[in-house]
């Protein structure tokens, strides 16, 4: 089974069932180390940057992004 697809079979269950399993999932990540919670990061930076190479139409200028920080704080 593919993540894609737990990630479907998830997505079925009833909200009840869903928060029970993201409370537990949640809770297993706490126990993780700092060294592997620093692993996990920057395997999602390198993610992200080969998403943005694959595609920079994605991107975002900053000055949207600082704005939009902005109204958020406001």
């Amino acid at each position: 089974m593919t993540l894609t697809d737990l990630e479907s079979k998830v997505l079925e269950l009833d909200p009840k069932d869903r928060a029970h399993l993201a409370q537990r999932i949640l809770a297993s990540l706490e126990s993780l180390s700092e060294a592997e919670i620093e692993v996990l990061w920057l395997e999602e930076a390198d993610r992200r940057d080969q998403a943005l190479d694959a595609d920079p139409s994605r991107s975002i200028p900053l000055a949207d992004v600082l704005r939009e920080a902005r109204l958020l704080l406001s």
